[in-house]
């Protein structure tokens, strides 16, 4: 006897991503029909996919029944790259993001100052290449009219600059790598980048309290987005163990793949943890090592200088080319650790030479089927696009980043204009098979945003197929974390993480305009929107 569904969706367009799904067969690069028009949930897992005909025949006394009224389901969307605290502090904190210039940021920042009364004073998320002010920094002087007798700090978007005022500077100078502090005549400017930025996030560690509420925060807007599972950065974070904690008290609305900074190696090569050891909802992903910095902060290792630099400042290498924020030699030491003991990796690479290295130290592994995966590989070369194209090594990207890539855009600035349309290589490394990943690096965690960026990136090399690009952010990152025999399309045995969105994707003139309707995470309903019609 077959047992009833517990919830069932009917009445919308269903569609599964499986390999052989409808998507796969389009006219005018629309699916000609959707895999199914009904989805059936038992105990957290789908049990079919059909017409709402068929799929009736699962429903029990119990069971709930939602009418989709014609909306469009997918599969969840995976964040392969996120950092849930700083998308927690982000909209606990001073949120920057948007900001349309310096004044903008020091009036958030004000506001943040009177909402409380001691300490630290932070915001995050800021933008400077697209303010209205022009693509000037936030310094010290700016932060000082915040206040001149508490320490505040704003961290740009990327995490690899930040600008502090002078209590900053003062109390903590002295500790700061002198050559991450960027200087004027001698005299500090307030802006950091890399192992500075990381000194400070060191002194402004959240209690595990705090964390709670941050991860706790970030899991909401996550959900909102459609997001039903993140590979979450973490670094000298008690983020592990909180999120153990919720797991346990059954807090936890999306599945956590947790990818351990370095600075967690020993720990985690001491108790024993193994890739993809864990729960159903928090298990042990990758270690992670940086290898170089950002392209905002000219600290992206290239093999040939940077397009522009500034005049009348000191350079953090002298050449500017960018920088190793952790050198080869330790680098590999690192990957060798952790292969050796048979524990998945992933290196950030942006810069050429950065990528370089991370695919050299790869190769010389024994972690046959370890599925490596390398972050961001932005500025590539035809040679690294066919190195990349011919591994198993995941490449996991962020789409998002394309808004950086357009013309007369940030990379324009920085790489110039070659360079700027060899970056992000999305489809011709799709075209060439290498295995795609998308995440957003909280920049920002939306992706149907990043979606939207490929969908229309600025060349064909650029971009996707709405159907390849809802690929990476669905089985693509499945994959990257060991899931695709559980995550990343929906088959009967797979778990009923879906989102139901208020249009199709392939049939929208604006992709990141699509409102997120429901999200459901192990047939649970975890966020949900439907009664907002407008």
């Amino acid at each position: 006897m077959t047992h009833p569904a517990d919830l069932i969706f009917t009445g919308g367009d269903i569609y599964t991503l499986t390999p052989d799904s409808a998507v796969d067969t389009v006219t005018d690069g629309r699916p000609d029909n959707p895999d199914g028009e009904a989805i059936a949930i038992r105990d957290g897992d789908v049990i079919a996919v059909n017409t709402a005909e068929q799929v009736s025949m699962l429903e029990g006394v119990e069971t709930e029944t939602i009418d989709l009224n014609g909306a469009t389901i997918l599969p969840g969307f995976i964040d392969a790259h996120t950092h849930m605290d700083m998308l927690g502090r982000r909209e606990y904190e001073a949120d920057l993001g948007g900001a349309t210039g310096v004044d903008d940021c020091v009036e958030r920042l004000r506001k943040r100052r009177d909402e409380t009364d001691e300490g630290w004073i932070l915001g995050f998320g800021y933008d400077e290449s697209e303010w209205d002010d022009g693509n000037v920094y936030l310094d010290r002087n700016a932060l000082d009219d915040v206040s001149t007798d508490r320490p505040v700090v704003a961290v740009r978007e990327d995490m690899h600059t930040a600008s502090a005022n002078s209590v900053v500077l003062e109390t903590y100078g002295n500790a700061l790598p002198s050559e991450n502090v960027q200087t004027e005549d001698g005299e500090p400017t307030g802006v950091l980048v890399e192992n500075a930025v990381e000194f400070l996030f060191e002194e402004f560690t959240p209690s595990d309290e705090r964390l709670r509420e941050y991860l706790l925060v970030a899991q909401r807007v996550a959900n909102q987005r459609g997001v039903t599972g993140v590979h979450d950065m973490i670094r000298r974070s008690n983020a592990p163990r909180i999120y153990r904690d919720l797991d346990i008290a059954g807090e936890l609305t999306l599945r956590v793949r947790l990818n351990y900074w370095t600075d967690h190696l020993d720990a985690v090569l001491e108790t024993g943890l193994r890739t993809n050891h864990g729960s159903e909802w928090v298990r042990t992903g990758a270690i992670k090592s940086f290898t170089d910095g950002s392209i905002g902060g000219r600290t992206a290792k290239l093999t040939e200088p940077y397009a522009d630099a500034p005049e009348g400042r000191t350079e953090n290498n002298s050449d500017n080319r960018g920088e190793w924020v952790v050198e080869p030699e330790e680098f590999r030491s690192l990957i060798e650790r952790a292969d050796d003991a048979g524990l998945q990796c992933t290196a950030h690479a942006i810069g050429d030479e950065a990528i370089e290295l991370v695919l050299d130290t790869y190769e010389g592994t024994d972690g046959d089927g370890s599925r490596h995966r390398i972050e961001h590989a932005e500025v590539l070369t035809d040679e690294l696009v066919d190195r990349l194209a011919d591994s198993d090594v995941v490449v996991s990207m962020q789409p998002n980043f394309l808004k950086w890539a357009r013309e007369d855009g940030l990379y324009s600035a920085r790489l110039g204009d070659q360079r700027r349309v060899d970056s992000n290589q999305f489809g011709t490394l799709h075209d060439r098979g290498a295995t795609l990943a998308f995440g957003s690096d909280c920049m920002p965690l939306d992706p149907l945003f990043g979606i939207d960026q490929v969908v229309n990136g600025p060349t064909p090399e650029q971009s996707l197929s709405v159907t390849a690009a809802l690929r990476a952010y669905t089985s693509g990152a499945a994959h990257a974390g060991f899931d695709e025999k559980r995550l990343g399309q929906l088959s009967p045995g797979y778990c009923a993480d879906l989102v139901v969105l208020s249009e199709s994707p392939w049939e929208s003139d604006s992709i990141a305009d699509i409102d997120v309707k429901m999200t459901v995470v192990g047939g649970d309903v975890v966020f949900d929107d439907c009664a907002n019609t407008e």
